[in-house]
């Protein structure tokens, strides 16, 4: 039976196929057991349980992008790893197939403890990263991946921003210059929204109200909620992305919401931007975007 096809993930995606369990259980045996049958007759996890995301993940990580060793610490955020790869496939699309398979310098604005986007993009473009977080774990965390993994030794760069004030001032070498800016912010204002959001995740996952808050994926604070949210994070960055123009050839940041794309393309359009796309992405039963923008 031919496998059902994930037609809403990038065309380049390696995970566009149903899972196979049978083979990311070969390459991390945690896995193994939490796959079960679920009510369709197929196999598959809980979703609502973070150990059992985290083991899925794991399995993909190892198995696609070819780690030997990859783990986060405890209650640190698990990525989706379909979801973070097509961001990487998708900005890649804004280079011409020739320009994107060279090895293009990449600077990963928040990297958390789990360096997903370096991991992918190394592997599936040879594209060399700077990565910067202001978490102190964080930092530890992708550097023993780092460390860990010979493929990704002479690759990733990590650096640590030391004044929670900026996003790029003090870690960005004044004549660096890179062909792409990726960013994922915290897309809640508050502590409260992202409570709110988790039990309505975890209630569409499991078809009943939560009791207890604790979202599948897990994450940190900053991981997940900034003051201001997602809106003050791309305001700034555009402002300090203004302030290094000559530094990136290509910024870009994921949006959550449709009023913070439209309150973002407005501080574009007076920043007199030379060039600014929308990409429209589209995982699982969550519709996001990409903002790209290139400075005159």
């Amino acid at each position: 039976m031919a496998k059902k096809i994930k037609s809403n993930l990038h065309p380049r995606s390696k995970h566009r196929e149903q899972y196979d369990f049978d083979v990311l259980s070969a390459v991390h045996a945690e896995l193994k057991r939490h796959v079960q049958e679920n009510a369709y007759g197929s196999l598959s996890i809980k979703f609502f349980d973070p150990s059992a995301v985290k083991a899925l993940n794991t399995a993909l990580i190892k198995h696609y992008y070819d780690l030997e060793y990859w783990d986060i610490p405890q209650g640190y955020l698990c990525p989706a790893v379909p979801g973070r790869a097509d961001y990487i496939h998708y900005v890649a699309d804004l280079f011409s197939e020739k320009k994107r398979r060279t090895s293009l310098r990449c600077f990963d604005l928040g990297v958390g403890a789990n360096c997903v986007y370096p991991i992918i993009g190394t592997k599936e473009y040879g594209w060399h990263f700077t990565a910067s977080d202001i978490d102190e774990t964080a930092i530890r965390s992708a550097k023993k991946i780092v460390q860990k993994n010979v493929r990704l030794q002479d690759k990733i760069v990590l650096r640590m921003q030391r004044d929670e004030r900026f996003l790029l001032k003090d870690i960005l070498g004044k004549k660096e210059h890179y062909d792409l800016l990726i960013a994922n912010p915290p897309f809640h204002a508050s502590k409260q929204d992202a409570d709110k959001a988790a039990r309505r995740k975890l209630k569409n996952l499991k078809g009943k109200p939560a009791k207890e808050i604790r979202l599948n994926f897990e994450g940190q604070s900053n991981e997940l909620w900034t003051e201001g949210g997602e809106l003050r994070f791309i305001r700034q960055l555009i402002d300090e992305t203004s302030m290094y123009r000559e530094s990136f050839h290509w910024c870009t940041s994921l949006v959550s919401k449709e009023t913070t794309l439209n309150k973002c393309l407005r501080k574009l359009e007076k920043k007199e931007v030379s060039e600014k796309r929308i990409i429209e992405m589209g995982t699982a039963n969550k519709k996001t975007r990409i903002l790209a923008w290139q400075w005159k």
